[in-house]
């Protein structure tokens, strides 16, 4: 296997609980990806161990070809703020201070320069070009997750994981986020892995990666949202001993 992102053998244990059972797998380069399953499946693990956030049990975990398990905190932390970016459902931006002070926070803590280039085509393809002196409560939650979509890319990373990133949102503003996010990979060849419980939501990435146990128990090419909403419901009809 090979991608910008890279597990293999990846088992996590939470005591007697398997969180994650000897998943093996790549996100290629340029691709969104989604993740899903029902509750407790693993995707949040699954997020978490990917991006360097938490440490498996057993197994790897590679990004830009560093085996992140072999690394300490402080070597998983300057090589997540260099090589990965992050969206969060609550936004995560600080209140006091303005857009543009947050969108440019994980350069200054990385020891990086702001390319102010860069910065402005994203803020322009994003819609904020306006909006960078205010701060967030002065801007909609759509407008919030923007910002923060422009936070992610603004060194540049080899991927984004986004985690629930329309979860707080309205229909027409979370079809905002995601088109930007399609966008984002089919334009600039970003790499995008998103963990959502919403089917159209999923159905916007190229792929869908179905989770149950805690394995992935599919891989889905452009599914529809009905043909999604139809793999959890069997999911969650079957019994956990006979999947």
């Amino acid at each position: 296997m090979s991608g910008v992102v890279t597990l293999t053998d990846v088992v996590k244990k939470h005591g007697e609980l398997v969180a994650l059972d000897n998943v093996s797998l790549a996100f290629p380069r340029g691709r969104f990806v989604a993740v899903m399953g029902p509750s407790g499946s693993g995707k949040s693990t699954l997020l978490n161990c990917a991006a360097g956030l938490d440490t498996p049990t057993s197994g790897a975990v590679t990004i830009g070809g560093v085996d992140v398990t072999r690394l300490n905190e402080t070597k998983r932390t300057e090589l997540r703020r260099k090589h990965i970016g992050f969206v969060f459902q609550s936004y995560n931006l600080l209140p006091a201070v303005s857009v543009e002070h947050n969108i440019t926070l994980p350069l200054r803590l990385a020891g990086l320069r702001p390319d102010p280039a860069w910065l402005r085509e994203l803020v322009e393809r994003v819609g904020l070009g306006g909006r960078l002196r205010h701060r967030p409560a002065e801007l909609s939650g759509g407008q919030q997750q923007r910002a923060a979509i422009v936070r992610a890319l603004a060194a540049r990373p080899d991927v984004v994981f986004a985690d629930e990133p329309t979860g707080a949102l309205d229909l027409r503003s979370a079809s905002q986020v995601l088109d930007l996010l399609r966008e984002l990979v089919d334009d600039l060849g970003q790499t995008v892995v998103m963990v959502t419980h919403d089917p159209a939501a999923a159905a916007r990435a190229h792929d869908t990666l179905v989770m149950a146990d805690g394995r992935v128990v599919d891989l889905l090419s452009a599914p529809t949202a009905s043909d999604l909403a139809q793999r959890l419901t069997q999911l969650t009809a079957v019994p956990e001993g006979a999947r």
